[in-house]
């Protein structure tokens, strides 16, 4: 493996993380309905727990609706019951076979834990984002014992590998100011 193949893993899986924060920030619900917050839910599909996106149409009635529109009759209920009993704390309304299921209001208490909960996440991000540039320079250092690659480049090679850190780092905090923004818009 050469410091290039390090450098090059370590960017892929430091973008991994940063993905990863987003998809779980996408979880994470403001005043206003977006259907990736019932994307989680998994829903009993004949004994198999199947995720709520594979067995209805997740949509947006309004700013603060969502619609979900299971593809069979019978899995209505299935899916309003999975919606009501899902850490969310959301109260579906059936109509038919739709699914209408209305965002409330944050107050501002819950706002404020919300932000505390995007700042734990974005650390985490980050603790992740620092171990892969640990690994990196560990792997450089050992190119370097082995005498696979110069000390030069593997100080230049860590150098890029902390400018990458810095980048990543500085990416993660600009997506938790954007999150805690929304949260906090009422």
């Amino acid at each position: 493996m050469s410091a290039g193949d390090i450098k090059k893993n370590t960017e892929q899986k430091m973008a991994k993380s940063l993905d990863a924060l987003r998809a779980n920030l996408a979880k994470i619900r403001t005043g206003r309905a977006h259907p990736g917050l019932l994307e989680h839910i998994n829903v009993d599909y004949y004994g198999n727990p199947t995720p709520l996106s594979q067995v209805a149409n997740l949509g947006l009635a309004d700013a603060r609706t969502l619609t979900v529109t299971p593809w069979e009759k019978n899995m209505v209920s299935v899916c309003e019951k999975a919606i009501r009993d899902s850490d969310l704390g959301l109260n579906p309304a059936t109509q038919g076979n739709v699914i209408r299921v209305p965002m409330p209001p944050l107050t501002e208490e819950r706002r404020k834990e919300l932000t505390k909960v995007v700042k734990a996440e974005g650390e985490d991000a980050k603790i992740a984002v620092r171990n892969l540039r640990r690994d990196a320079n560990e792997a450089l250092k050992k190119l370097a014992k082995d005498k696979e690659i110069s000390e030069d480049d593997e100080r230049r090679s860590q150098d890029d590998v902390q400018k990458m850190t810095d980048r990543f780092v500085a990416d993660i905090d600009k997506v938790i100011a954007e999150k805690e923004k929304e949260i906090m818009t009422v």
